[in-house]
């Protein structure tokens, strides 16, 4: 798991006004990232058949690259298309009740701020835990206070050799810095989506 959340990119078309979603991932895919997360939230963002529809050109893309593709918070659209997991937030679906409704083989990710809430996530059964924000972002409305390098070090204390993905305001000054602090991966969305250069922006984020 460890080495699938290495370099985590996450995406939908409201992150996209100005490029094709589906050009930015296939770079993204050529550049090397390891796994793939469908977030279609926020304002813009596409619902019903649309959305589906990006998802699973999103997801064929993904599939041929053999990188998982990840849905965030809908656990109904994960399913029906067959996708390889689902990632949830501290207010979406209990994580009890997506385990009991997703297929054995799903990878499923919560997001957690903090110790407590990422050790809940581990006994009720997570493949993984997103941990952040660590630093403040523009590109999630809805995103908590930071809590930075020292947080980070504080729940990898806490939760021992457990696979952790870094979230929040991540970006190539600072992701090294992340992995030293006990991230096995780092997550980012603006950082490939406004790159000029998306194959650059990538082997950045590596160093």
């Amino acid at each position: 798991m460890k080495d699938k959340l290495a370099l985590y990119f996450i995406m939908g078309s409201q992150n996209c006004p100005r490029k094709d979603p589906e050009e930015i991932l296939e770079q993204a895919l050529d550049a090397g990232i390891t796994m793939f997360q469908f977030r279609e939230k926020g304002e813009a963002a596409l619902i019903g058949h649309e959305k589906r529809q990006l998802a699973e050109r999103l997801q064929d893309r993904c599939q041929a690259y053999s990188v998982p593709f990840i849905v965030n918070d809908d656990v109904d659209l994960a399913i029906t298309i067959g996708a390889d997991g689902v990632h949830i937030g501290q207010g979406d679906e209990s994580m009890q009740q997506v385990k009991k409704r997703c297929p054995a083989h799903f990878i499923i990710g919560v997001s957690a701020t903090n110790a407590a809430e990422a050790n809940k996530a581990i006994q009720d059964g997570a493949n993984y835990v997103g941990v952040g924000p660590i630093a403040a972002t523009r590109t999630k409305i809805d995103a908590k206070c930071p809590i930075g390098l020292s947080g980070l070090r504080e729940i990898r204390e806490q939760l021992g050799d457990f696979p952790i993905v870094a979230i929040g305001g991540i970006n190539h000054k600072n992701a090294k810095a992340v992995r030293e602090a006990g991230a096995d991966g780092i997550s980012f969305i603006s950082v490939l989506t406004k790159a000029t250069d998306i194959q650059e922006a990538v082997n950045m984020l590596k160093l």
